[in-house]
């Protein structure tokens, strides 16, 4: 199991170096701020939504290599997906980092399932999904979120 959880901190520790779609999206249809005050985490989401379908997604900001690194990932995960589709994913990636059951497993998860281990870290729950309440804000039509 330490070569499982050697490749999941790589995955966090490449995406937080190397972050995916770190770029504004001057098309964007929807734009959100999403702010962790209890520690600092600051992002935008940038959305360009056709219709149903997420065609493109950006961030901005800063923040603890877990929350920069769940937005990349989250941005690859939801590019080209259904507002449907963003939302169950929002739901399976909420119950991997609190530890709650769910029925996806670890070869559905893809990359997601680098992030397991957050919930052995109540603390850090927040960082990994600041960028995603921030997309389902967007989604939502919020214009900030924050995570008090």
């Amino acid at each position: 199991m330490s070569d499982l959880r050697e490749l999941y901190q790589q995955v966090i520790l490449d995406h937080n170096k190397n972050p995916r779609n770190f770029r504004e999206l001057p098309e964007a249809t929807k734009k959100v701020e999403g702010y962790n005050p209890l520690c600092g985490d600051h992002y935008t989401i940038y959305l360009d939504v056709d219709g149903d379908t997420i065609r493109d997604v950006g961030f901005t900001g800063s923040g603890c290599a877990i929350s920069k690194s769940s937005a990349s990932v989250m941005t690859q995960t939801i590019k080209g997906k259904s507002k449907e589709e963003a939302e169950r994913l929002f739901n399976v990636f909420h119950k991997l980092v609190t530890g709650e059951p769910g029925d996806t497993s670890t070869a559905e998860l893809g990359r997601l399932a680098a992030f397991s281990g957050v919930s052995e870290f109540p603390a850090r729950v927040k960082c990994a999904t600041l960028a995603w309440h921030t997309m389902r804000g967007a989604l939502e039509g919020k214009e900030v979120i924050s995570t008090e």
